[in-house]
């Protein structure tokens, strides 16, 4: 054989040798994918330990798999929180615990990093689906059967599972009993926006970010239309915690709370008496300032619509918008800017 014909079969030999340890690889890839498929689809179900089983087997094929590490992460976190659910007896009690525990994973997941879509949905779905589980047995309670928290947990757990027609069902009974609660406008908001009702969800985010800010926990929300809001706001240099307070504000100014209406005059007798105390506040109150601004400037961008809506003289216009330049001169110019 002469040197030509020996390389050329060395290299094909490679070659064949690449292909095969190509398709094994794709083949390991495959395995992990459908062994977390399987895994996400039982946390679904709520049979945890057949999901745990899938998991595992799945680690041991690829111990430094991401997803993998991150998935158990997060199971063994709420597990842990868990652990009490034997000894609270009472079904409510017991769906409240769950649910009370969702601003301390947040917190987690913002220490451990990355998060997966698919994950995150699969855990989302089996968290909500226990805490449902113990707030419709509540439901059957006679005493507390029309209690509306237990209406806006029960349509919050709905949406987390993605049955919205239903969450929209219990979301709007929550609304109508809680019209001052930021937090039950907002989710309500967010199940018309992922039904499609963009309108209706621009109508009421307002309403809930004008409500009552402070309820509302951006981490809840699924829809684009606050999401992308939010981290838009967040690319300014908002910190997490002031976010709900600055959303309102961007929101006006970016064009996204862009459905408006006239105020009746009970709410313009009632903005206005806010936007008094507020404005004594913010003087008064220097430790509270970046909390009180952005709440102080919501209030002047509604006044300033109820103004435009009703056709009001440029001169009450005009004294809010210096008020507004004094307190802040770069919300001043960008508001300006989009008129």
């Amino acid at each position: 054989m002469n040197v030509t014909n020996e390389l050329q079969l060395r290299a094909g030999g490679e070659r064949s040798l690449t292909r095969i340890k190509d398709r094994r690889g794709a083949e390991i890839g495959d395995s992990i994918e459908n062994l977390k498929k399987q895994a996400f689809q039982y946390l679904k179900e709520g049979k945890i330990e057949q999901a745990l089983e899938a998991l595992q087997e799945a680690l041991r094929i690829d111990f430094d798999d991401a997803e993998l590490l991150w998935t158990l992460k997060c199971l063994n976190w709420w597990l842990e929180k868990t652990k009490c659910l034997e000894k609270i007896s009472a079904p409510y009690d017991r769906g409240f615990f769950i649910m009370s525990q969702w601003k301390g994973f947040y917190a987690f997941l913002d220490k451990i990093g990355q998060a997966y879509e698919n994950s995150r949905y699969a855990i989302r779905h089996f968290v909500s689906s226990l805490a449902l589980q113990s707030f419709e047995e509540a439901l059957c309670d006679g005493v507390i059967r029309h209690d509306p928290f237990l209406f806006l947990q029960i349509g919050r757990c709905y949406k987390a599972i993605g049955d919205y027609d239903t969450a929209l069902e219990y979301l709007k009974k929550a609304a109508g009993f809680m019209q001052e609660s930021g937090e039950a406008l907002c989710e309500l908001a967010d199940v018309n926006a992922l039904v499609g009702e963009t309108k209706q969800a621009k109508v009421l985010f307002r309403e809930a970010f004008f409500v009552n800010p402070e309820s509302i926990d951006i981490h809840e929300m699924e829809s684009s239309v606050i999401v992308k809001l939010a981290e838009s706001v967040r690319d300014l240099g908002v910190k997490p915690d002031m976010l709900s307070e600055w959303i309102p504000v961007y929101g006006t100014l970016f064009g996204v709370f862009s459905v408006k209406r006239e105020l009746k005059l009970v709410e313009l007798g009632k903005l206005k008496q806010a936007i008094f105390t507020l404005e004594n506040d913010v003087r008064n109150n220097s430790e509270e300032k970046s909390m009180l601004v952005p709440r102080l400037l919501n209030k002047y961008l509604w006044l300033l619509d109820h103004y435009e809506n009703t056709n009001e003289e440029g001169a009450l216009m005009n004294e809010v918008l210096l008020k507004i330049k004094l307190i802040d001169p770069r919300i001043y110019e960008r508001y300006m800017s989009v008129k």
